[in-house]
């Protein structure tokens, strides 16, 4: 059975094993995943990431990160563009998440960025995510 949309899938299993309180989750690897997992974690939402080859696409290794009393950075983590209704955004309609406290992670000609990266390189693009 084919997936239909992988990155939502990824922002579930993130979502899942934070509530789940595991330190790590693998997933299937690919370019865009790994774009957006190095987006989150240039702005602090996951401790690290790694990319495991093998023989088929090769593995996405994530680990989660918690606060002190062991609760999960990520309060909340939606995705906005689906494949169903692409949503785009120029770089002055940039949505500010929870008035700064949260992030958007936006696919642009220069690759994905975080909203305020975005901003920074008055580019606009496709709405991803919104996390905070």
């Amino acid at each position: 059975m084919s997936m239909t949309d992988p990155i939502a899938d990824l922002l579930t299993r993130i979502r899942n094993a934070g509530r789940a309180r595991h330190p790590k989750l693998d997933l299937p690897s690919s370019n865009v995943k790994v774009a957006i997992v190095e987006a989150l974690k240039e702005l602090g939402y996951i401790k690290n990431y790694k990319v495991i080859t093998d023989d088929k696409q090769g593995i996405l290794r994530v680990y989660l990160k918690y606060d002190d009393s062991n609760t999960h950075v990520i309060h909340e983590i939606k995705r906005v563009s689906s494949p169903g209704r692409r949503v785009y955004v120029g770089n002055e309609k940039i949505p500010r998440v929870k008035n700064g406290l949260g992030a958007a992670i936006i696919s642009t000609s220069q690759g994905v960025l975080s909203d305020s990266a975005a901003r920074e390189a008055k580019i606009g693009g496709e709405l991803i995510c919104t996390i905070w």
